[in-house]
């Protein structure tokens, strides 16, 4: 953990070019992977490392065809921020858990869709 809460912090910049935000990119790509141990051991959270890292990965997947500069630079200003959050433990472990919506014990079909089935499976 860290001992100062400034220590993952990142001053906003905005990228001059299609490369130095690839390069923005991929390091924060790699700062994250290379966290996942670290996550793992201080949110508990009960998968392997494996499928932490997997998750990582489709996060950074899902905004893979943004072909505007400016939106690239927002998006690292707030993955800079959630990597901050993250490793200086401001979270709880409900916040990393919700990364994890089909692995959660807690997932999105948890509640019945209507009172007509909650009612017949006995819910109250």
């Amino acid at each position: 953990m860290a001992v100062t809460p400034t220590q993952f912090a990142r001053t906003t910049r905005t990228s001059a070019n299609w490369s130095q935000a690839k390069h923005r990119v991929l390091a924060a790509y790699r700062e994250w992977i290379r966290a996942a141990p670290e996550i793992q051991t201080m949110y508990s959270v009960p998968f392997p490392v494996s499928v932490i890292r997997t998750r990582m990965r489709q996060e950074f997947e899902r905004h893979r065809f943004v072909n505007k500069l400016p939106v690239i630079d927002v998006l690292l200003m707030q993955n800079n921020a959630e990597y901050q959050e993250t490793m200086n433990f401001w979270k709880q472990t409900t916040h990393v858990m919700s990364y994890f919506k089909t692995e959660n014990f807690r997932g999105d079909d948890r509640l019945p869709n209507s009172f007509m089935k909650g009612f017949l499976e006995g819910r109250n």
